[in-house]
């Protein structure tokens, strides 16, 4: 079985409208990804079986005065669909469990991505402090997907793949 590798896109809305710039599949609670989703051109001489795409977005406003600014923001995970492949003769549904966990773990760093904005006390230098937060997530959420592929073995170790699973299930119903 070949390595299976994730890949994070990140982008950065800062204001409200701007148009996606890729194919995207939103994380949802009940959409789970299938081998259809994958449709990205597998690179010459690759020996991962698989590659996921996914990556965390967010938008914000903000209104008031420098005394009493309010702050509206969004954020949101996506799976890239023309970015993320896989060799159909290394891959099975339970290495499609992998992947979508690498998007539910992406789906995860945005909650909590969510939470500290809104724990947040913003100062008139909001669209520095946003953009700290947000590369904080990343660097967390980049050193989570590691350590799930090195104690899943990138899917090989059935048993930690499995407690992963329970793990991340648990921790998007918080």
């Amino acid at each position: 079985m070949g390595a299976v590798k994730y890949f994070l896109v990140f982008l950065t809305t800062i204001g409200l409208g701007r148009a996606q710039e890729y194919e995207t599949i939103a994380w949802s609670p009940v959409h789970k990804l299938t081998w259809k989703d994958f449709k990205g051109e597998v690179p010459e001489n690759d020996r991962a079986a698989a590659v996921t795409a996914s990556g965390i977005t967010y938008q914000f406003s903000t209104q008031g005065t420098k005394d009493a600014m309010e702050i509206d923001f969004k954020v949101t995970t996506f799976f890239y669909p023309n970015k993320s492949w896989y060799q159909p003769h290394l891959c099975d549904s339970f290495i499609l469990g992998h992947e979508q966990l690498h998007f539910d773990i992406s789906e995860l760093y945005a909650q909590k991505m969510r939470e500290r904005l809104e724990a947040a006390n913003f100062t008139q230098n909001v669209r520095a402090e946003v953009k700290l937060i947000y590369r904080e997530i990343l660097e967390e959420l980049e050193a989570y997907q590691d350590l799930y592929d090195t104690q899943t073995n990138f899917s090989r170790d059935s048993i930690q793949q499995s407690v992963w699973a329970v793990k991340i299930k648990e921790a998007l119903r918080n």
